[in-house]
């Protein structure tokens, strides 16, 4: 059984602070940081992009966790190799999906995979084998601060039986919503790696909200 691992979402800090804001979520525990890269094409939105991750990366200790929400993220990837330990791509991207999570692996960091809210799980049922990460949205992508969307976790508890029955050893991630109560639902439901933005970031004592998040009760 994986431990739980907290990611703080970059997205929803203030980016013109963004080192001090690095130093405030690593001094509070956290184990990775998460990275949203949006393209205005893929999502409703644009965020950052590669100099912005370099830019973290300059203060970061612990591993950048990229997660592309990008039409193609088989022309983009290389771009934040340098600086990330894993870079998840989503299921509905338009490129050849295999063929970019084992040039990401052979990149030499871990490779995760996505679906979007509408997207049904089965989807992902030919690339477990090939994926560290498999992150599922809880909300749907595009904007920090939605609310959480309880019907997904019905994909967790898929993924998690795939994993079991099937034999592998990725993480199950979440991002959308997570909050205590939240993030709660989802560990139950098997998730190891919790994604939180603005109930972390805005919290009264971040690391008290990590610290709670860490150590849920497990499933």
């Amino acid at each position: 059984m994986h431990s739980i691992l907290v990611a703080p979402s970059i997205l929803a800090c203030d980016f013109g602070r963004l080192h001090s804001e690095v130093d405030r979520a690593q001094d509070a525990g956290a184990d990775w940081l998460h990275m949203d890269i949006m393209d205005g094409h893929f999502v409703d939105n644009i965020s950052f992009g590669p100099a912005f991750v370099d830019a973290a990366a300059q203060v970061a200790k612990v591993p950048l966790d990229t997660h592309l929400m990008v039409t193609r993220p088989d022309h983009y990837f290389p771009r934040f190799i340098q600086n990330s330990r894993n870079i998840t791509i989503h299921v509905e991207a338009d490129c050849d999906v295999l063929a970019t999570l084992k040039a990401i692996r052979q990149a030499g960091i871990s490779c995760g995979l996505s679906l979007r809210p509408k997207t049904p799980f089965e989807s992902m049922l030919p690339f477990l084998p090939y994926i560290d990460l498999l992150l599922v949205m809880t909300v749907e992508p595009g904007f920090g601060g939605q609310p959480f969307l309880t019907a997904m976790l019905e994909k967790v508890r898929s993924a998690q039986k795939a994993r079991q029955d099937q034999g592998l050893d990725y993480r199950i991630q979440v991002d959308g919503g997570v909050t205590l109560q939240t993030g709660a639902l989802c560990v139950e439901s098997g998730a190891d790696t919790l994604v939180a933005g603005t109930s972390v970031f805005r919290a009264p004592d971040m690391k008290s909200a990590i610290s709670q998040l860490r150590n849920l009760p497990r499933f």
